[in-house]
């Protein structure tokens, strides 16, 4: 017996979906496709003179889609054609008596001969253009946006626009890819132009950033390749420093670890300034040195130890020869920071006397004013326990009752840090040691302790940190500060004036700085508004992510965000970030290679 075999025709629903509308409502000016409106404009005439990818800035408008058709002709018949309009216009000008009719016919025969000659003596190809524009959204007042934005921004190329008025179905054909170009839309919209205009204006010329030198940051709007060098100089890019701002969770971490290992990669030596524990992996897997700067035996940073201070001597005339400040009074600057982080309640005759104090101190381990502490090693440093000592040695010796009190309660408010629980922190000499070109200092113990303690650390970790940003000027070194916010003490503004100043002068060491924080506002607080909005405002590098409320607010009175700008943080799409390179600006798509999730980790930033 023969086997029937039945044939039967399976349709593919979810093909079916994605080739053809759900619905289709055709009007006068418009239409609708499914549940989005749309309107269909044609350019009829395009400008004189056009720049190299002119077409980029028409066919890269948000919520449009762009149709382009060319069609190359027979030149001898354009060229016969041209011939006689040149003459008509050369006549005209001649006969003309209103000097702006003159005008435009001694220009349009100028523009036709020059045409002629790169057709006739450069064998430039010629043809007809036509460009049909859709706008399409979902929402009717977004739809109106784009149309209001589509228009004005063909009127700045100097280019005309037309509504396609009762052609809207033959001009959605002519766009859609499943349709040929419709004769009665050809018709309206043919111009002729030269394949050079079209080729030089091809919508791929212009997208994308390349700097020509650097690695892979990200994708535009359109796709296109970003390549950045931040190392590199020029016009409105002075610094290597990043604002990295965005809420929790818009992927700041993701992008903060994809430039680390962008730069790591490059040679640049890496330093996280860590308070919460979240670039610990990539430490580790990249060999670098993971230290506990929050009470560990081994990531003790002594405030007492005096930092040398970079000298600037690449000006042969106004070189450093000695004569200036010494290392240890502008360190007693630094500590005058500290105190006032740990200890805000001092008051300013317990600060005079304090300082009194570590100058004898100093003295007594040998340090002066015009000691070299090049030379000094770790141990030649007195510590807090010193410090103390000397206090109630001062107390016992003092000659009347009120200086033995002073001394008794400069002892006391210091008994806690040279003896009690947070001598672990600070009592000691410097233990710290690194090797590597990746560097974490973390102080995720001290989360549970007062923003006093946080505040001082973070300044006190700062400050060892610049003195490895400025040993070399031949390396590039790049730290990163996470939580930055932590460093702000609205009555203790001088911690951000050092980290202002560390800013402005790193591009002197080849270094950098990344701030990276949650919001705008914590920098914008009227009592530190002067050095907070600086910290922003210097880096070179914005990379700003989602936010919403107050924040947005700020963002875009800081920035002067346009509205696009402004409704694509409002949005808070993971991954995706304005950033502003100098005074460009993109739209940016985080998209990381897969090799470098496996440097990140799990704790935060996947």
């Amino acid at each position: 017996m023969k086997k029937t075999q039945n044939n039967q025709s399976t349709v593919n629903n979810s093909l079916l979906n994605i080739i053809t509308p759900i619905g289709l409502e055709l009007k006068r000016n418009s239409l609708i496709v499914g549940e989005s409106s749309g309107r269909i404009y044609g350019i009829v005439k395009y400008p004189q003179k056009v720049d190299y990818g002119w077409l980029a800035k028409i066919t890269n408008i948000p919520g449009t889609v762009v149709g382009i058709t060319f069609i190359p002709i027979d030149n001898g018949e354009f060229i016969s054609g041209l011939s006689k309009n040149v003459i008509q216009n050369r006549s005209a000008a001649d006969s003309a008596k209103d000097p702006l009719i003159r005008q435009r016919a001694e220009q349009a025969a100028m523009d036709g001969e020059k045409i002629m000659l790169q057709i006739d003596r450069e064998g430039e190809t010629v043809g007809t253009m036509i460009i049909s524009i859709m706008v399409i959204s979902r929402e009717e007042n977004n739809f109106q946006k784009i149309c209001r934005k589509t228009e004005s921004i063909i009127a700045t190329s100097k280019a005309k626009l037309r509504i396609m008025a009762n052609l809207q179905e033959q001009a959605f054909k002519s766009v859609a890819p499943y349709y040929t170009l419709d004769e009665a839309i050809g018709e309206v919209l043919k111009r002729v132009i030269p394949m050079s205009s079209f080729v030089g204006g091809f919508p791929f010329s212009s997208s994308g950033y390349n700097d020509g030198t650097g690695y892979y940051f990200g994708r535009d709007s359109t796709g296109g390749l970003v390549v950045l060098d931040p190392w590199k100089r020029g016009n409105d890019r002075t610094n290597t420093n990043f604002t990295i701002m965005g809420v929790a969770g818009v992927g700041k971490s993701t992008v903060v670890k994809h430039i680390a290992l962008s730069e790591y990669m490059k040679g640049t030596k890496i330093i996280f300034i860590d308070p919460e524990r979240e670039y610990q992996e990539i430490t580790k897997a990249l060999n670098g040195d993971w230290i506990n700067t929050g009470g560990d035996v081994n990531g003790k940073i002594n405030p007492l130890q005096i930092r040398p201070t970079p000298v600037d001597d690449d000006d042969k005339y106004y070189k450093d020869e000695g004569h200036g400040m010494g290392d240890m009074a502008i360190y007693m600057k630094n500590l005058e920071i500290f105190f006032s982080l740990y200890l805000p309640s001092l008051s300013d005759k317990q600060r005079a006397i304090l300082k009194n104090v570590l100058i004898k101190l100093y003295n007594h381990f040998g340090i002066r004013w015009d000691t070299d502490i090049n030379i000094l090693s770790n141990e030649d440093f007195p510590v807090f326990s010193d410090l103390y000592e000397l206090l109630k040695e001062k107390a016992t010796k003092g000659k009347t009752s009120s200086s033995k009190n002073e001394y008794e309660e400069l002892a006391l408010l210091l008994q806690d840090i040279a003896l009690g629980s947070d001598a672990f922190l600070w009592n000691g000499k410097s233990t710290i040691k690194t090797s590597s070109r990746c560097i974490c200092l973390d102080t995720h113990d001290l989360q549970n302790t007062s923003d006093n303690i946080k505040r001082t650390q973070y300044f006190n970790i700062l400050t060892w940190c610049w003195q490895q940003m400025s040993l070399d000027r031949n390396e590039p070194v790049l730290l990163i500060c996470d939580e930055s916010y932590l460093m702000i003490d609205p009555n203790v503004p001088q911690s951000l004036v050092f980290l202002r100043n560390v800013e402005k002068r790193a591009r002197k060491y080849e270094a950098g700085v990344a701030i990276i924080s949650h919001s705008v506002v914590d920098f914008l607080d009227p009592k530190i508004k002067l050095y907070g909005q600086a910290l922003l405002d210097i880096p070179a590098y914005k990379i700003l992510m989602g936010c919403d409320g107050m924040n947005l607010i700020e963002t875009k009175k800081l920035y002067n965000l346009t509205d696009a700008e402004e409704q694509l943080l409002g949005q808070k799409k993971r991954g995706n970030a304005l950033v502003m390179i100098g005074s460009k600006r993109l739209h940016v798509n985080f998209q990381i290679p897969d090799y470098k999730f496996e440097f990140m980790g799990k704790a935060g930033g996947r």
